[in-house]
């Protein structure tokens, strides 16, 4: 569903701040996969997955959806293959904008505009079984505005749009870390029900150890802008956060050095 062929991006190239981010980078994820991304600050993740959202232009190598190759496409042309969730729950919904609003938008993604009344009664209708899903009280209040939402909601509601349409890939960039961890666990939770409920392929960047270990039936670590550990299955499940540190230390050559994931 997913095929990163030998991927390489350099930033500022040929200046005092060049930055190799991302170096000979392959990575197959078939569909449903359930991939969890995890390594220290600088390691290519956020950059792997802006190269496959088309944030940036690769600079050499190939990216495919579905069969398609989508390295020379736009960011807005790729858009409609993928669905993404940032960290900061203020990006990805209005915040001026109704709760049913929206989602409508979201639910129109691709389609053409046209000037028949914004939201039918039918549709509401199913916007608010969606919402019930997610167990938020949101089913109750589709005419509030998003952004008088907490975080958490915010986040949820995100997500709902985002895996509205079904999209070939589900991208989730840290999108638990601005929460407190109740509401972090409850976003996650949420996530693994609808990612498997619509049996989502799906790439999640997480810098906590013991999450990347819970969720998803694979995890790769990264370092230094490649892949330097791939793990799924059965393997995966019977390793612990003290395993993970060892292999980093092996696959690296030094010890990990993140706060934010050591403290996780």
């Amino acid at each position: 569903m997913l095929e990163i062929r030998n991927v390489s991006k350099v930033f500022n190239p040929g200046t005092v701040n060049e930055k190799k981010a991302l170096n000979d980078i392959n990575l197959k994820l078939n569909p449903g996969d359930f991939v969890t991304v995890i390594g220290g600050n600088g390691a290519g993740k956020s950059t792997m997955l802006n190269m496959v959202a088309g944030v940036y232009p690769v600079d050499s190598g190939q990216i495919l959806i579905d069969g398609v190759d989508v390295t020379r496409l736009h960011e807005y042309k790729r858009a409609k293959y993928l669905g993404r969730v940032f960290q900061d729950p203020m990006t990805g919904t209005a915040a001026t904008m109704q709760i049913d609003e929206n989602l409508a938008l979201a639910a129109r993604r691709g389609q053409a505009r046209t000037l028949r009344i914004g939201i039918s009664a039918k549709e509401r209708a199913g916007y608010k079984e969606l919402l019930k899903m997610l167990d938020l009280g949101l089913e109750e209040r589709l005419t509030s505005k998003v952004g008088l939402l907490s975080g958490g909601q915010r986040q949820a509601l995100t997500l709902l749009m985002a895996t509205l349409k079904q999209p070939k890939v589900l991208l989730l960039d840290e999108h638990t870390a601005a929460l407190d961890p109740k509401t972090a666990k409850k976003v996650l939770d949420i996530t693994e029900e609808i990612v498997a409920k619509n049996q989502l392929t799906t790439l999640m960047i997480t810098h906590n150890m013991a999450d990347a270990l819970r969720v998803g039936n694979r995890l790769i670590m990264m370092n230094g802008g490649r892949i330097i550990f791939d793990v799924a299955g059965e393997e995966k499940k019977k390793l612990t956060t003290a395993d993970l540190l060892e292999k980093f230390k092996i696959s690296a050559g030094e010890e990990l050095n993140n706060d934010r994931m050591l403290l996780s």
